[in-house]
């Protein structure tokens, strides 16, 4: 048995501040108190790059560490995109990307080819 889904990845860094508090604090707080998604996971990468090219690189030459995280979760497709609609203006433009895709229960025999 299969359903559909929408996963919903979230591009930030650490350093960058929300309304009341983090950024990131603000974003897992919204999903886990207001929408009650599924799961959430973050990324925290060891460098990357946005559209500004600054580059953000965990190395010993730099004093300040502001590395880029990632924030997914996937849920039903009205629970998404409800949890969508409350990060807009929250979150930058053009830094949450999205798809639809199937979510399998492993507990069930697989699809016959």
């Amino acid at each position: 048995m299969t359903s559909e889904v929408i996963v919903v990845r979230i591009y930030i860094h650490e350093a960058e501040q929300g309304r009341r508090t983090n950024l990131q604090q603000e974003i897992l707080t919204l999903l886990h108190d207001q929408q009650r998604v599924q799961g959430v996971t973050v990324f925290r990468g060891i460098a990357g790059f946005g559209a500004s090219g600054a580059v953000h690189a965990a190395d010993l030459l730099r004093l300040t560490v502001d590395l880029p995280i990632v924030i997914e979760f996937y849920d039903r497709p009205d629970v998404a995109q409800a949890a969508m609609k409350l990060l807009h203006g929250l979150v930058p433009d053009g830094h949450v990307i999205w798809w639809r895709a199937n979510c399998s229960d492993l507990s069930q025999d697989p699809p016959a080819a």
